[in-house]
């Protein structure tokens, strides 16, 4: 299940940008949506951002159930058969 970390009804705003004339040119000629590209990309990023944060801030954590795992086990580790 994907949550939404931004309000996908938010307004759009217009914004000025910069960008390569070529990527530009080709971008048009295979009708890409820009904005549409763009908000892809940024979710994409700002979720990888919010991922790699939330390992930083939980490393401790993990480190220390991987060990306790490491050493005791999970508890179905009797009940396997496979």
């Amino acid at each position: 299940m994907q949550l939404n970390f931004f309000d996908p009804g938010a307004p759009k705003k217009p914004t000025n940008l910069s960008i390569n004339s070529d990527l530009l040119r080709q971008a048009k000629e295979h009708h890409i949506n820009l904005s549409q590209a763009l908000e892809l990309r940024l979710a994409e990023i700002l979720r990888e951002e919010r991922r790699q944060n939330w390992q930083e801030e939980n490393r401790e954590a993990i480190e220390e159930y991987n060990r306790r795992i490491a050493a005791r086990g999970v508890f179905s580790d009797g009940l396997r058969q496979f």
